[in-house]
């Protein structure tokens, strides 16, 4: 040991303290964790660096290192440690509010607010669930509260688009999720959907190929809404009123004034932020099959037809004007070549050309006052 007395290393080396292999054999094992020793000696005092003893260690697995006598699980170990803290970054900073709509959902919702909580514990984000109950007329708000969700309710039934907007006004964090609570949407896809929308505005559940769980009957129907208001909002819309989706909540309050009472809330929000641009984009989720009955009706498809013509209108309206003039003028072609052939110019030619010059006209006017007024 340089620089330090010889009598003095040797009596260290004898007990063992320098790190030299110890006399007792391979089983007096020491560990590779080294503290500090001031030593006296006849030229002074020396600092030495020495390994501290462990006891013996039974059967812990091969070992690496030599005299080292380090545990073979270190590479295990730093696996671990760095998708703990991969996993860390993905949600650092991020926290949640969950609504969940629910009327006369007793079988389901606590099973649907413990399934939040058990995707979202492992996360160790500031979350919070709340369950508006729409005056519902069983066990519904017991068996949410048991479950551990704030609840808010209705005093009379309002509606699943008036029960989203008053959860929604109660959330307090930055985003904002909500999900129905009849079992349909899996709460496992929360984590990815936030993480996700980070860099987007909205993040919509995409039951695409899990659509087998949709009623057949209600499928056409679908799958028309969907193409109507893909080409009324200029950009694909794959599941136009999918009931899981994250957003932030800077985004979605200004729309809150907009959206409906009752089920074309998640229709309309949709449209809402395709036609004003908004960051959006589709992930793929399971769609399970809803504990309990449906409570969509048939009238229901007139009234979204209507209501994206309607939200279309208000935020793009020549998206809607454009075409029926187009289709107003062709007809007027038509009929006046047909017209010039017979030698008889009917009012019909006339007519024609003259709805789709008004019509445009109203577009414009339209146009106008959407951009003035009520794109937030």
């Amino acid at each position: 040991m340089p620089g330090i007395p010889r009598n003095v290393a040797h009596s260290l080396r004898i007990r063992g303290i320098t790190g030299a292999p110890p006399r007792d054999g391979p089983n007096n094992s020491l560990c590779s964790a080294r503290s500090c020793l001031n030593i006296m000696g006849a030229e002074g005092i020396f600092r030495v660096a020495i390994p501290v003893l462990r006891r013996p260690a039974r059967d812990r697995g091969p070992r690496v290192g030599g005299d080292k006598g380090v545990v073979c699980c270190m590479d295990q170990v730093a696996e671990k440690q760095s998708g703990e803290s991969a996993a860390s970054t993905d949600y650092e900073g991020l926290e949640l509010s969950v609504v969940i709509p629910a009327f006369n959902e007793e079988g389901a919702v606590r099973m649907t607010v413990e399934d939040v909580r058990k995707h979202l514990d492992p996360l160790g984000i500031p979350y919070e669930v709340i369950v508006v109950d729409d005056a519902s007329e069983d066990g519904t708000r017991a068996e949410a509260a048991a479950a551990g969700a704030k609840i808010a309710f209705n005093d009379v039934n309002s509606g699943y688009g008036a029960s989203l907007k008053r959860g929604v006004r109660m959330t307090q964090y930055a985003y904002v999720a909500i999900l129905d609570a009849d079992g349909t949407y899996p709460a496992r896809y929360l984590p990815e959907m936030l993480a996700a929308c980070r860099e987007q505005d909205m993040v919509v559940g995409d039951r695409g190929a899990a659509m087998k769980n949709v009623p057949l009957i209600r499928r056409p129907a679908k799958w028309v809404l969907n193409k109507f208001a893909s080409f009324l909002a200029e950009r694909r819309l794959n599941d136009l009123n999918s009931g899981l989706r994250v957003f932030r909540r800077e985004e979605l309050i200004p729309f809150l004034p907009l959206l409906p009472q009752n089920f074309s809330f998640t229709t309309t929000i949709t449209l809402c932020m395709a036609s004003n641009g908004k960051r959006m984009i589709y992930m793929p989720i399971e769609y399970g099959k809803r504990v309990g009955k449906s409570k969509i009706r048939p009238i229901d498809f007139l009234n979204f037809l209507i209501l994206v013509l309607r939200i279309s209108v208000l935020f793009n309206p020549l998206r809607v004007f454009i075409p029926l003039g187009l289709a107003l003028l062709v007809v007027g072609t038509l009929k006046l070549g047909y017209d010039i052939y017979m030698d008889d110019l009917s009012e019909t030619t006339v007519f024609a050309f003259l709805s789709a010059i008004m019509i445009w006209s109203l577009g414009l006017i339209a146009d106008m006052i959407s951009r003035l007024h009520l794109r937030p």
